[in-house]
């Protein structure tokens, strides 16, 4: 009985559908985070009759055929990259990204990353860095005789030397763009890969056209909105529901059919 199969490929696309729900909502407070989307598609189609076919010797069309489709499947996890809310944190090396890029970041192997996530510190030599360690690219060193440090909107670094409140400029940040962000792989810990999917990255600094503004002291939280995770939520859980009551009801039947023949 084919209802079975298909309502069971119904209710795995709708667990998937939870556990997508499921990474947003563990995330909510994740610096720089985007929420995902399950989508889907329908299965192939057993066609018993098509539409168009002549139906009897003098060419009369059939308007319309007899196809059953077999059911669902989950066809991507879409990256929802839309702006978070900036939340102040009153700390000098936060930085928030306003608008469309990312920072860039050394990984384990020298590659280079990319991340949302702003929330930088220092190491022993006064490099910037992520919270993971990751070396910020450019890289920046704050002296240690820095009393202060100032990032403007267009990423152009400053410490502040001595009392004098003297300004040196340190570097210059830039961010990176990518034709197909949703095609960049996650790697967790906030970072993500280039792919042949997102294309090369276009770099350029903050405030250029199409590239983010800089805001210091400030961190982008996740896009994550809880009344919606909890709306969609539901809303998988009424699917999986009614496609598991297609599998009792078809099985029913089938017991039926099958003591019927005996």
């Amino acid at each position: 009985m084919r209802a079975l199969s298909i309502a069971a490929t119904g209710m795995s696309a709708q667990q998937t559908n939870v556990e997508v729900i499921a990474n947003n909502v563990a995330n909510i407070n994740t610096t720089g985070f985007k929420r995902s989307r399950a989508e889907f598609a329908d299965l192939l189609y057993q066609t018993d009759r098509a539409a168009g076919t002549a139906a009897r010797d003098d060419d009369t069309i059939i308007p319309e055929g007899n196809s059953i489709g077999l059911g669902a499947r989950t066809v991507a996890i879409r990256s929802l990259s839309m702006q978070g809310p900036l939340a102040s944190t009153n700390n000098k090396l936060d930085l928030a990204l306003n608008g469309r890029g990312y920072f860039q970041v050394q990984g384990e192997n020298n590659e280079i990353l990319y991340t949302r996530d702003g929330a930088f510190n220092k190491n022993a030599t006064g490099q910037l860095i992520t919270l993971e360690g990751n070396l910020v690219i450019p890289s920046i060193t704050i002296p240690n005789t820095a009393t202060d440090v100032i990032v403007n909107s267009a990423g152009q670094v400053y410490a502040v030397i001595g009392a004098t409140g003297t300004q040196q400029l340190l570097g210059q940040l830039s961010l990176a763009n990518f034709a197909n962000e949703t095609g960049l792989a996650a790697l967790g810990g906030n970072l993500f890969q280039e792919t042949p999917a997102s294309g090369t990255p276009v770099i350029g600094s903050p405030g250029d056209v199409g590239f983010a503004t800089i805001q210091q002291g400030y961190l982008e939280s996740s896009n994550v909105d809880p009344v919606k995770e909890i709306t969609e939520l539901i809303s998988a859980q009424r699917a999986y529901e009614m496609n598991s009551k297609v599998i009792t009801a078809a099985s029913d039947m089938y017991s039926v059919i099958t003591k019927d023949i005996r």
